[in-house]
C-alpha cells in the first residue's frame, strides 16, 4: 500500500482566477460595409443635391468613419448610389441615394461639379488616391452593366479627372478588356471621355499624359483586331467630332513607321544589301505608310551618316566623308526626284555640318560631290 501511494505522480499546480478581457484596441473590428453605407447614405440624404454641402459632409465624416477601410463602398455610393455587386448592378435589398453621379444630369457642367467633390475629398484624405484609382478601373470593367446614360456620365467625369490630374491615364488599360472592345463599348466610352478631357485641356496635354504611361501608341486597341487601322480609327473619331485625336493617332503611326524605317535601313546598310533591294523596300514603306519623299531623304541621310566612325581630325574627315558619300550617292539620288526633296537634303547636310564642327569645311565638297553625282541640281543649290 505504501509503495502504491509513493508511485502516484504529484498533481501539477493549476492557475485559477478571472480571465482578463482583451483590451479594446486589440480587438479586431468586424468588416461591416452595410453599416458604413447606411451612415453615408443618411448623410447624403440630409445634404440633398447641394454638392458644396456634400463635399463638407464627406470632409467632416472622414474623422468619424473609416474611409481607409471602406474606400470601395464610399466610391460605389458616390458614383452609383449604393454598393455595386460584381458586374455593376445595385443590390435590390440595399438602401440607395440619388445624390450620386449616375442619378445626376447628363451634362458637362454637372460632371465638373461632381469632379470637384472627388478632388476635395482626395486632397483632404490623400490615402484615398489608390482606392479611387482602383475603383475607376473596376467601374470601367463594369461598363456593360450600366445604362448608356450612366456610361456617358462616367466617361465625362473620368475625362475631367484625367485632365486635372486626380486620375492617372493608366486607368484606361481597363478599356482594353476583350468583351468591352468586341461589343464597341470601349470606343463609344472613349469618345465621351476624350471630348471632356480635351475640353478641359487640349490635345497636346492629353498626348503628354498618354506618353507618360506608354499608351500613346495603343489607342487603336480600342477596336477589335480586324478594325485596328489608322483609316478606321480616323473615320470613327472624326465623325464623332474628335478630328484632333484622329490626327494625333495618324501622326503617332507615321512617327512609329519612320522609326522602324530608319532602324531597318541601318541594318540593311550594315549588312551591305544591294541598293536596288534597299530602294525597293523604302518605296514600299513610303506607299504603305504614306511617307513623303522629303521625309525619306532625311531618314536616308541620317542613316548613311550614322553607319561610320568618323575621324576626329578635321583635315582627314572631309576626305573620309567624300569617299563614304560617293558610295551612297545612288541611294540618295533615288529619293531626290523633286526640288523640295533636294532642298530638304541640302538643309540636312548644312545642319549636320553645323552640329559636327569637324565637318564645317566639308560642306562645300559634299554639295559639289552630290551635284556631280546628280543627287542635287543647280536650282536648289542656288
Amino acid at each position: 500500500r505504501v509503495s502504491f501511494m509513493n508511485n502516484q505522480k504529484p498533481q501539477k499546480p493549476t492557475l485559477s482566477g478571472q480571465r482578463f478581457k482583451t483590451r479594446k484596441r486589440d480587438e479586431k473590428e468586424r468588416f461591416d460595409p452595410t453599416q458604413f453605407q447606411d451612415c453615408i447614405i443618411q448623410g447624403l440624404t440630409e445634404t440633398g443635391t447641394d454638392l458644396e454641402a456634400v463635399a463638407k459632409f464627406l470632409d467632416a465624416s472622414g474623422a468619424k468613419l473609416d474611409y481607409r477601410r471602406y474606400a470601395e463602398t464610399l466610391f460605389d455610393i458616390l458614383v452609383a448610389g449604393g454598393m455595386l455587386a460584381p458586374g455593376g448592378t445595385l443590390a435590390d435589398d440595399m438602401t440607395r441615394t440619388n445624390v450620386c453621379v449616375f442619378a445626376a444630369q447628363e451634362d458637362l457642367e454637372t460632371m465638373q461639379a461632381f469632379a470637384q467633390v472627388f478632388n476635395k475629398l482626395i486632397r483632404r484624405y490623400k490615402y484615398l488616391e489608390k482606392g479611387f484609382e482602383d475603383e475607376v478601373k473596376k467601374l470601367l470593367l463594369f461598363l456593360k452593366g450600366f445604362s448608356e446614360s450612366e456610361r456617358n456620365k462616367l466617361a465625362m467625369l473620368t475625362g475631367i479627372l484625367l485632365a486635372n490630374g486626380t486620375l492617372n491615364a493608366s486607368i484606361l488599360n481597363s478599356l482594353y478588356n476583350e468583351n468591352l472592345v468586341k461589343e464597341g463599348v470601349s470606343a463609344a466610352f472613349a469618345v465621351k471621355l476624350f471630348k471632356s478631357w480635351i475640353n478641359e485641356k487640349d490635345i497636346n496635354a492629353v498626348a503628354v499624359s498618354l506618353r507618360k504611361v506608354n499608351m500613346d501608341n495603343r489607342l487603336m486597341e480600342l477596336f477589335p483586331a480586324n478594325k485596328q487601322s489608322v483609316e478606321h480609327f480616323s473615320k470613327y473619331f472624326t465623325e464623332a467630332g474628335l478630328k484632333e485625336l484622329s490626327e494625333y493617332v495618324r501622326n503617332q503611326q507615321t512617327i512609329g513607321a519612320r522609326k522602324e524605317l530608319q532602324k531597318e535601313l541601318q541594318e540593311q546598310m550594315s549588312r551591305g544589301d544591294p541598293f536596288k533591294d534597299i530602294i525597293l523596300y523604302v518605296k514600299e514603306e513610303m506607299k504603305k505608310n504614306n511617307i513623303s519623299e522629303q521625309t525619306v531623304v532625311a531618314i536616308i541621310w541620317s542613316s548613311v551618316m550614322s553607319t561610320v566612325e568618323w575621324n576626329k581630325k578635321e583635315e582627314l574627315v572631309a576626305e573620309q566623308a567624300i569617299k563614304h558619300l560617293k558610295q551612297y550617292s545612288p541611294l540618295l539620288a533615288a529619293f531626290t526626284t523633286q526640288g523640295q526633296s533636294e532642298l530638304t537634303l541640302l538643309l540636312k547636310i548644312q545642319e549636320y555640318c553645323y552640329d559636327n564642327i569637324h565637318f564645317m569645311k566639308a560642306f562645300q565638297k559634299i554639295v559639289v560631290l552630290f551635284y556631280k553625282a546628280e543627287v542635287l541640281s543647280e536650282e536648289p543649290i542656288l
